[in-house]
């Protein structure tokens, strides 16, 4: 069955609210109506009403039943106001955080913090750090979680092709050892809600010793805790992308791994690797990107690419709803 008619399924007719900040974009304005009509979830458009509902009627969309909140004439304002100062403890007052609550993405995250959407999903207009920013001051890291980082699941152009799991490859310029193995382990929670059974991998330049550089040390360290945070997951390193994706190089190069040669979830060792890496498959492979999805936050909130299309922001939203069953 094809995987977004099957996560589909998980969210028909539950009334999942996704707040999407961008409510103008006729990407973002598109892919609601569509999720809307399909009874897949309950969007909620920030924007000026005058204005969305002038580019939906050129685009003969209808808005019936979809909710359309202006943060300029929002009359719970004062009540969020409150709750944003509190969250922020200490680090905002009146004056700031309604100076914040204007910016649309910070306004939607508390719509999400507030409990009146379930989640978010934003970044066709914002940048990643301003989509990520008021996610990580507002809806945090879940307990036991150091850092969210950014996976982006790697879909073939055929129905029934193997599906990977990139990761981080939008958040985490240079993580260390430690953070490296939170992101192995997080990944590893996103490929099973894919109904990926993880075999992870963490990549290197080396394949089990064959070159020595601080660089190899620090996937090989990060393997090690990864094992210990999570000791029934299969995850071994370091492995070259051909050992950890090819089983006949994987036979010569590291025959005693579990993972190497079977590997579905790719973890690099920094953000310029893991960047590259995707947009490598993307364009040469065929592959289709979705993500990134921000992993080990609270609430699910989604950044887009500014280079996403309707579709794009279709399926990021149908992700996102999923993930929100299971907080």
């Amino acid at each position: 069955m094809p995987l977004f008619t099957d996560l589909g399924k998980k969210i028909l007719g539950k009334g999942i609210r996704i707040v999407f900040p961008e409510g103008t974009d006729i990407r973002v304005l598109g892919a609601a109506v569509r999720l809307k009509a399909d009874n897949l979830l309950n969007p909620i458009l920030l924007g000026n009403p005058d204005e969305i509902e002038a580019i939906a009627d050129e685009n003969h969309w209808t808005l019936r039943d979809i909710e359309i909140i202006d943060p300029d004439n929002y009359e719970e304002i004062d009540q969020m106001v409150a709750a944003h100062v509190e969250r922020r403890a200490g680090k905002s007052d009146e004056e700031k955080s309604r100076e914040a609550l204007k910016d649309a993405a910070t306004f939607g995250t508390m719509l999400v913090y507030q409990g009146y959407a379930d989640g978010l999903v934003c970044g066709a207009v914002y940048s990643t750090s301003n989509t990520v920013r008021p996610a990580l001051q507002i809806i945090k890291t879940r307990p036991g979680t150091k850092l969210t980082s950014g996976a982006f699941i790697m879909l073939p152009r055929e129905e029934d092709g193997q599906r990977f799991i990139f990761a981080d490859c939008a958040i985490n310029i240079n993580p260390d050892a430690e953070a490296l193995a939170g992101i192995a382990v997080e990944s590893a929670k996103t490929a099973e809600l894919f109904d990926i059974d993880p075999k992870v991998a963490m990549l290197s330049f080396s394949t089990k010793g064959s070159a020595s550089s601080p660089e190899v040390d620090k996937v090989v360290e990060a393997t090690r805790i990864a094992k210990e945070k999570a000791p029934d997951l299969a995850i071994d390193g370091e492995l070259q992308f051909d050992a950890a994706y090819v089983y006949d190089v994987a036979q010569k190069k590291a025959p005693e791994s579990e993972v190497a040669g079977r590997a579905n979830v790719f973890v690099f060792p920094e953000i310029q690797s893991g960047n590259i890496g995707y947009k490598i498959a993307q364009r040469f492979g065929g592959y289709q990107a979705i993500g990134p999805i921000l992993q080990g936050l609270n609430k699910p909130i989604s950044d887009l690419s500014r280079g996403c299309n309707e579709e794009d922001v279709y399926k990021l939203s149908i992700i996102t709803a999923v993930q929100s069953l299971m907080d």
